[in-house]
């Protein structure tokens, strides 16, 4: 018969003088075959697909015996326990006290987290805390017969497991492959599955390097709290000693972030270092503070090291406070070049910058915007500055502004917008004996027309825009040195924009009108695109735009962009600029695709040599990066930077990667062909290995392999 019993018997709280006389006394519920009192009325006997069930943890057991003289059960395997953390217990043979908190298990096997098995000839459960295993093997490899030799264990006299410390300890531990011990360690302490940050070594990874050597990497985390942690990461090889550090807190209102290295090795006599770090917090009344620090020893270091790929680095400071009408934001930054033959006095180094915005709403319709800002740039004085060179040139400007703008839609669907306004700007100048103080007024004006089309099909919904721009401005006051917007971008952001110029220095003068057209497609099943087609014109050319921006004529090149989404995972994006001939003189094109094993990045551009842009060369380049899963346990990925121009490859990089349930392999290999005055081509191989089944590696979120009769 089957009887369900709330089991008082299960604490040693009940006298029992007949079967069905038990008392409630616990939530512990009990489900077996049979349940009957032998003679003498001090023992409960459950026999038959025993389960139990209390407080979380489910029993399942061939037989049940509760002795209430001595408080403790003895239970018949095959013995199957699942406390409410996950944890697992198998064993033949068991005596607990009624809370399962305390006593032994024989022939015993412990699974952590579903990943971690402990193998052993016996456990004892202590104080509900303490699991302490016995002449144990540890793996997470699936086993499918007994006696089978798992990929790797570790065999241990002794291993107690730590629940509220969530830590396993080792006692003449030994580390095998296949079988075949690898190393001793006489004791050691790793963190069970459930454990996310714990202090203790990662995964260990070795690297070749020409320039470097071969060496290894042995990260340590330590765990300095709930909130801030520390890896100290030792690389030692042929060719160096170095030792990496990253630290990281999380404050109530911000985050900090700090990483470095410091470095002795063949390649330079003095010591290496580099500092990278930045942090964010909020002061209050909507005042966002941000901050990052970038530092390194040599112009080399970054990239030899593969710490960083950037040739300029800037550290900054600022404070912003954006609100529903006004905005600020001021900032301090410092700017270093690691380019080749790039002074980095000539950026300039030092750069200060402050903008404040307000936005009114009068009764009558429209917006009024103030603006005010700040700017001053500074440099060491090398030399006297002449006309094509900047030497120690150093310049404040201030400037303020006020504009106007209206928006209309009629009843005939026509949208315009107008705006009206001026600008004054003040430019104080030190170390330049060409140019001097100067202030500058700009009044401006511009309208712009649009006539969206909406036609519905059944698949998607079609918008046709049209649109027109008619746009004056003037300049009075002395000619500025354009340093802020040598470099302009000809794009779908600023086709009808009132100016052009990614800076303040330059500005565009005269009658000038642009002319465009949209076309965008919403599809139902996800296949959304837009086409823009437009060109600008002026009454004079715009001598300040370089000539491969495609603005420099008084009529502009043809500016054609496009973007387009499917279901399937594809995204284009391009862009191009066409002159009159419609012969491609600007290009950019990047495609992705992500499907269900295949993950595809490739991008393409093409820049004509300027100059004025400080490119002597055109730059034709190709970047593919791309990840395919062959299956659950192979994966590869690959990326490459191709020169079209030089017609080689500019930096390559393979990675392969397998992994079961119990272990994770990365094999990496990269060939840098950058070359300068002191950095040489350089060719990197990097392997790792980790365990799973351990935070401090990686769990393997893959299926166990499948057993085979």
């Amino acid at each position: 018969m089957h009887l369900r019993l709330l089991l008082a018997l299960l604490l040693g709280l009940f006298a029992l003088k007949a079967p069905t006389g038990v008392a409630a006394q616990s939530a512990a519920t009990l489900v077996a075959d049979s349940v009957f009192i032998p003679a003498g009325g001090q023992t409960l006997v459950a026999d038959g697909n025993v389960e139990v069930f209390f407080d979380g943890t489910r029993l399942s057991a061939r037989r049940i015996t509760f002795d209430q003289t001595a408080d403790r059960l003895t239970i018949d395997g095959p013995i199957f326990i699942v406390t409410p953390d996950g944890t697992i217990l198998n064993a033949d043979q068991a005596s607990l006290d009624p809370r399962l908190e305390n006593g032994i298990l024989q022939g015993a096997r412990l699974v952590l987290n579903q990943q971690l098995q402990l193998a052993a000839n016996q456990i004892d459960r202590v104080g509900g805390r303490y699991t302490q295993l016995y002449q144990v093997a540890a793996t997470s490899c699936h086993i499918c017969a007994t006696g089978e030799t798992p990929l790797w264990e570790i065999r241990a006299r002794r291993v107690v497991h730590d629940q509220e410390e969530r830590q396993l300890y080792f006692d003449d531990a030994t580390f095998r492959v296949a079988g075949v011990p690898i190393f001793y360690i006489p004791q050691m302490r790793l963190p069970d599955p459930t454990l996310t940050r714990a202090t203790g070594l990662l995964i260990p990874r070795l690297r070749t390097t020409d320039n470097l050597g071969t060496g290894i990497k042995l990260p340590y985390f330590i765990r300095l709290g709930d909130h801030r942690d520390l890896t100290l990461t030792p690389y030692l090889s042929t060719s160096t000693t170095t030792l990496e550090a990253a630290y990281r807190q999380a404050f109530l209102r911000g985050n900090l972030a700090i990483e470095g290295a410091v470095t002795r090795d063949d390649l330079t006599d003095n010591t290496r270092a580099y500092l990278f770090a930045d942090g964010i917090f909020d002061l209050g009344r909507d005042v966002i503070l941000r901050f990052d620090v970038e530092y390194t020893s040599d112009d080399d270091y970054l990239l030899e090291y593969d710490y960083s790929d950037k040739d300029r680095l800037d550290s900054e400071i600022s404070v912003e406070r954006v609100r529903d009408r006004d905005m600020f934001r001021g900032s301090l930054t410092y700017f270093s070049s690691l380019r080749d033959g790039e002074p980095s006095e000539t950026l300039p180094p030092l750069l200060a910058d402050a903008q404040w915005e307000r936005r009114v709403t009068p009764r009558w319709g429209g917006t009024f915007t103030f603006t005010s800002d700040f700017q001053a740039h500074y440099r060491e004085t090398t030399a006297q500055a002449t006309a094509t060179d900047l030497g120690g040139r150093d310049v404040a400007r201030l400037g303020f502004g006020t504009a106007y703008r209206r928006d209309l839609v009629t009843d005939f669907g026509l949208v315009a917008d107008a705006s009206l306004g001026f600008d004054i700007d003040f430019y104080n100048v030190a170390d330049d004996t060409v140019t001097g103080d100067t202030l500058r007024s700009t009044g401006f004006a511009q309208t712009t027309l649009r006539y969206p089309l909406v036609r519905r099909t059944s698949g998607a919904v079609h918008v046709l825009e049209p649109t027109v721009q008619l746009a004056w401005s003037a300049v009075n006051g002395d000619a500025v040195v354009n340093e802020d917007s040598t470099a302009t971008e000809f794009d779908q952001a600023n086709l009808f924009a009132l100016s052009r110029f990614a800076g303040e220095d330059a500005v565009e003068t005269g009658l000038r009108g642009a002319a465009g057209l949209t076309w965008t497609r919403r599809g139902n099943g996800g296949w959304d695109s837009t086409m823009t087609m437009g060109r600008v014109f002026r009454d004079t050319g715009a001598a300040n735009f370089s000539r491969s921006s495609g603005l420099a004529q008084a009529t502009s090149d043809w500016l054609v962009a496009g973007q387009l989404r499917v279901p399937m995972g594809l995204a284009l994006d391009a862009r191009l600029i066409l002159d009159d001939a419609f012969e491609v003189t600007k290009s950019e094109v990047r495609g992705s695709w992500s499907g269900g094993k295949l993950d595809l990045e490739a991008s393409y551009i093409f820049l004509p040599a300027d100059t004025f842009e400080s490119r002597s060369d055109k730059v034709s380049e190709w970047t593919i990066d791309a990840d395919y899963r062959f299956d659950s346990t192979w994966s590869a990925g690959l990326n490459a930077r191709y020169d079209v121009i030089s017609n080689s490859p500019s930096r390559t990089g393979l990675e392969v990667g397998w992994q079961n349930e119990c272990v994770t392999v990365d094999f990496s290999v990269s060939r840098r062909f950058t070359t300068s005055t002191t950095l040489s081509p350089s060719t990197d191989f990097g392997l790792s290995i980790g365990l799973n089944g351990f935070s401090a590696g990686r769990s393997a979120d893959v299926p166990a392999h499948q057993c085979t009769q």
